[in-house]
C-alpha cells in the first residue's frame, strides 16, 4: 500500500472525524489521515452520505447539526473530495471476488469504489478487513 495513494473513508471513520471523536482512530492511521487531507486525498464517497442520513432518520445515529448541514460540514473538511457513485462501481459490487462475506451492500459499494479507482479504503469493519487479506482490497486498519 502507497503512503501517497488517496484513501476512501468507511462510513464509520468519516463520522468519527466529523464528529471529533478521532481519538477512535488507532495513531498511524490518523497520521496517515492527516496527511492525506493535507493534499486532498480523502475521499468520501456518496454512499457514505445515503449511509449518515439512513442511520440518523432511523435513530441510530444522532447527530449534532441538521443532517444536511453535517454532510455539508463533512464534505467541506480539509482534503475531502466526494468519490461518485458510477454503473462500472455498482456492478463491480455485484461481482466481488469471494465477497460472500460481505453482506452490507453498502461495504460492497465501497470496497467496489475502492477497487475501481485504486484507493485504500480506511475501515474497523472487520468483515471489510478479513476480505482485504489475500491482496483483494488495499485497506488500511482504522484502529492501528
Amino acid at each position: 500500500m502507497s503512503d501517497g495513494a488517496p484513501l476512501l473513508l468507511d462510513t464509520h471513520v468519516w463520522i468519527w472525524m466529523v464528529n471529533g471523536t478521532s481519538d477512535r482512530i488507532g495513531r498511524a492511521a490518523r497520521a496517515r489521515l492527516e496527511k492525506a487531507s493535507t493534499h486532498y486525498a480523502l475521499r468520501v464517497s456518496v454512499l457514505s452520505t445515503w449511509e449518515v442520513a439512513m442511520l440518523e432518520a432511523r435513530g441510530r445515529l444522532t447527530l449534532a447539526l441538521d443532517c444536511r448541514d453535517w454532510v455539508a460540514r463533512g464534505l467541506g473538511a480539509p482534503g475531502v473530495v466526494l468519490e461518485e457513485l458510477t454503473p462500472e462501481i455498482a456492478v463491480e459490487s455485484t461481482r466481488l471476488p469471494e465477497a460472500d462475506a460481505l453482506r452490507d451492500p453498502v461495504d460492497r459499494m465501497l470496497v467496489a469504489t475502492a477497487r475501481q479507482r485504486e484507493l485504500t479504503l480506511v475501515t474497523a469493519d472487520a468483515a471489510v478487513l478479513a476480505y482485504a487479506k489475500g491482496g483483494r482490497l488495499r485497506v488500511l486498519d482504522a484502529r492501528r
